[in-house]
């Protein structure tokens, strides 16, 4: 498929990397569920996910080996069949690494890539266009889909470097963390590239700016892809009463799996809290977390368990 911003339009759902029942053990060296992961694909394309996106945080990009990395993403390539672009998270510490691996995964029949910054160093905002516009030379004509998230890449895209990367033909969108920031680089980047807003913020900012707001991101489509794909339903037909009612309770079901309501807390544990909200949530088997995030707070499991059965309750309601 040759995706283009005005292609991506949706839900782009990002997928965790279910693991082998031995994956929490240092030694494992195959950790990939290659089963779990296909009938996960068949399950979010069939609930009407649009777009998939693999390897970011929660889908273990970290934890990965590099073997595992490659076999994970052609299991996905090979259990979507062309049903949906496939979109591989490449994410490494340095620039060369993460072309290399794009490369491959390309050729695996990935459709683009997912990738968001090196993370050892924080970069200004010079690093920054720079170390895109060089995976764009590396990469002609390859759809990119570029991750911002202030705590992980130790600051926040600015707005500034939004109008630059917004240049380059080869970055369609933008997987955007949400807030204050939200609308503004929305508006700055225009019809230049997609900003995805997180799906409970979906519905507001597409009420104001239909024609830039026409897709979203979602870590919540192997717990539930049923209320997501029916906010996107709802948001297309400009059904706003609708969405606004959905919105509600896309954000009730994500509320429990923040510590204390806090974005950075759960950062620090998101990777085991994504293991325990997608088994709570019963529509997959996610495994068990990969080496080192293994462990986390009580009261973090706790809130992660709730989640997957608040978003238990909501496929029912919308799947039915």
């Amino acid at each position: 498929m040759n995706i283009t911003r005005d292609d991506f339009v949706g839900v782009a759902g990002i997928v965790p990397t279910p693991a082998t029942p031995d994956a929490g053990e240092w030694h494992t060296t195959q950790t990939i569920a290659y089963d779990e992961a296909a009938r996960m694909i068949d399950l979010v394309i069939g609930a009407g996910v649009d777009i998939v996106m693999t390897t970011g945080t929660f889908g273990e990009c970290a934890t990965l080996t590099w073997p595992e990395l490659q076999g994970f993403v052609e299991c996905v390539v090979q259990a979507t069949a062309r049903r949906a672009p496939v979109f591989a998270g490449v994410t490494t510490l340095n620039t060369r690494d993460t072309i290399e691996r794009a490369r491959v995964l390309l050729k695996l029949g990935a459709d683009g890539v997912f990738v968001g910054r090196p993370m050892w160093l924080a970069m200004d905002d010079a690093a920054i266009v720079r170390y895109y516009r060089d995976l764009a030379q590396a990469l002609p004509r390859v759809p990119l889909v570029i991750y911002d998230n202030h705590i992980a890449f130790k600051g926040k895209i600015s707005t500034a470097v939004y109008r630059e990367l917004a240049r380059i033909p080869e970055i369609i969108a933008t997987k955007h963390m949400g807030g204050s920031a939200l609308e503004g680089d929305m508006l700055a980047v225009g019809h230049a590239m997609r900003v995805l807003p997180l799906a409970p913020e979906w519905g507001p900012v597409a009420e104001r700016h239909p024609e830039l707001a026409r897709a979203c991101w979602s870590g919540g489509v192997a717990c539930a892809p049923a209320p997501i794909v029916a906010v996107a339903r709802a948001i297309a037909a400009r059904d706003w009463s609708r969405a606004r009612e959905i919105t509600e309770k896309l954000k009730w079901a994500e509320a429990p799996m923040f510590p204390s309501g806090e974005l950075g807390r759960f950062m620090d544990y998101s990777i085991q809290i994504a293991h325990i909200r997608f088994k709570a949530a019963g529509l997959i088997d996610p495994g068990p977390p990969r080496p080192p995030y293994l462990d986390l707070p009580a009261q973090y499991a706790l809130g992660a368990e709730e989640c997957g059965r608040r978003w238990t309750q909501l496929q029912r309601e919308f799947a039915a």
